[in-house]
């Protein structure tokens, strides 16, 4: 269960780590079924479920101490670096700002400055959690920094703080839990916060990378906008919005089961559910394109598939027998989309000293 957090990071520490560097490595995720139902106000008065597993897709940080009292970040996704001195404040505008709010929470005065140097297999508003990922990062390199005694709940707890409540940004929670604890999880939503662990048989997740696939649907999104119209359809009681998030909530056990049980054909048939179930929740979710590439695959031999994130673009995730999976490709091509494997991550955000 999520504990309570003293969500001042940097005045928790009682000394500052001597080290010279830290890393980290965060897995970005797919999600199954759920999504949606972890955004606020359906969890707290319904409770939300997701299933999602993390994948071999990274956000890979680095923090590197250095004689002046500065702070320096740079993104090589985007080709952009700031420079911050602490003592005049965390300006927050537009450049690199959610880093600037974990660092405003994270840092304390101390003899020397540091530099944190950010990279990510996948752009933000891709669909795999990459954004909250990013915060995820950036918040275990400064836990271990300073020797803090966080565990994995208060990691993700307050990732989910800065990006939600402090940047003001629409969205659930369950990026922040995958991206922490890694592996298959199924994940509720209520007054707290549980991430059920699964295990699933090697066999099993050895099928699932056999056949499924992502392909990238050629543009990132605002996931905020999608999720703001999804939320203002259930507070309006909109019974579409309504009966897609609890369809949604139904489809993530009904998967979690079909996947423990090795059901895959189940699996890949509700797969496309989730996906029908989705777009009862906001018309934004999908597109032209994105419609056209699901009829592609599903026609060419896709069991089924659904948007990895909140929708409008990104990645969308393809259940498709290895035999079927060339065909599919093929088809996919002619569009302008290219399908590619993935493996599972078994592992969430870890830190280390060099």
């Amino acid at each position: 269960m999520s504990a309570p957090v003293d969500l001042r990071l940097g005045d928790l520490a009682e000394r500052q780590s001597t080290v010279g560097m830290v890393r980290a490595r965060t897995p970005l995720r797919i999600s199954f079924a759920g999504g949606g139902t972890d955004v606020s106000p359906f969890p707290e008065t319904e409770g939300g479920a997701v299933l999602s597993a993390t994948i071999d897709r990274y956000v890979l940080g680095s923090l590197a101490v250095h004689t002046g009292s500065h702070l320096r970040i740079e993104s090589r996704d985007y080709g952009v670096s700031v420079q911050i001195v602490p003592n005049e404040g965390f300006t927050l505008d537009g450049n690199l700002d959610l880093v600037k709010a974990a660092l405003r929470r994270g840092w304390r005065e101390g003899p020397n400055g540091y530099g944190i140097i950010l990279s990510t297999s996948a752009p933000p508003g891709s669909g795999l959690g990459a954004s909250s990922a990013m915060v995820v990062t950036v918040v275990a390199m400064l836990n271990e920094y300073y020797g803090m005694p966080m565990g994995e709940y208060e990691i993700a707890h307050l990732a989910s703080v800065i990006e939600r409540e402090d940047m003001q940004i629409a969205g659930g929670l369950q990026d922040y839990y995958a991206a922490t604890f890694g592996g298959f999880n199924y994940i509720e939503f209520g007054q707290q916060v549980v991430v059920n662990p699964l295990r699933v048989r090697d066999y099993i997740v050895g099928e699932l990378e056999m056949n499924l696939v992502l392909c990238f649907t050629g543009g990132t999104r605002r996931s905020d906008h999608i999720i703001s119209d999804q939320t203002d359809r259930y507070t309006r009681s909109e019974s579409d919005a309504i009966a897609g998030l609890r369809e949604q909530k139904e489809l993530a056990l009904a998967m979690k089961a079909a996947l423990l049980k090795g059901r895959l054909d189940d699996f890949g048939w509700l797969l496309g559910q989730a996906w029908q179930a989705k777009k009862k929740m906001s018309p934004r979710i999908t597109t032209p394109l994105i419609d056209e590439i699901y009829e592609v695959a599903r026609k060419n031999g896709a069991a089924g598939g659904k948007v990895t994130g909140a929708g409008g673009g990104g990645f969308m995730l393809l259940y498709v027998d290895f035999e079927s999976r060339p065909r599919v490709a093929e088809a996919l091509e002619r569009l302008g989309v290219t399908a590619t494997g993935f493996s599972f991550a078994p592992l969430g955000v870890r830190a280390w000293k060099r």
